[in-house]
């Protein structure tokens, strides 16, 4: 009979899947601080990222690309090379690794959704999708707990005690009186 490995064993591999996500996020984050230009307004890919998302995305999201994020442009390109970079940096840490799963999941959604119909096949066969798998199982594994500063946090914590349950033996049930013969 085969025995399975460890929890540790799966644990040690899910923090090293972990670690890769992250730097995959920190890889693709960095470019767009170092050629900003590339990136952000008024040349940028961001620009005709959204220009598109306004006109051809997802029927869901193109309002919402038209009357939220054109307007205020700048802020939706920092806040998106910001969110990779703080995504990848918590993953790598093993720091907040939930929140940053989340946020991993949340990024290549708006990106998928800028370019065209959510599911389809084109949107499957991408690297924004295979991100969101990736940061997916970071939100629901705790991949922090083994190599990353989420397993610190998780010690300081109070334990709250387990319910258990009892057996609380009880009398048997007796049958009620007979009624009473009436005296009409």
């Amino acid at each position: 009979m085969m025995t399975l490995p460890s929890a540790t064993t799966y644990a040690r591999w899910l923090s090293l899947l972990r670690i890769l996500t992250g730097a995959m996020w920190i890889a693709h984050a960095l470019p767009k601080f170092l050629n900003a230009a590339s990136f952000m307004p008024p040349n940028g890919m961001m620009p005709k990222l959204v220009a598109h998302g306004a006109q051809h995305g997802s029927h869901a999201f193109a309002g919402f690309f038209a009357t939220v994020v054109t307007p205020n442009l700048p802020l939706f390109a920092e806040l998106a090379r910001l969110g990779e970079l703080l995504t990848g940096i918590a993953l790598l840490l093993g720091l907040f690794t939930r929140l940053g799963g989340l946020v991993g999941i949340f990024l290549p959604i708006m990106y998928l959704a800028a370019k065209g119909p959510l599911l389809s096949y084109e949107t499957l066969a991408t690297p924004d999708f295979s991100m969101i798998v990736l940061s997916g199982i970071n939100l629901v594994l705790p991949t922090g707990r083994v190599l990353g500063f989420d397993a610190l946090l998780g010690r300081r914590r109070t334990r709250i005690p387990r319910v258990q349950a009892e057996f609380v033996p009880e009398p048997p049930i007796t049958p009620p009186p007979p009624p009473e013969p009436s005296t009409h």
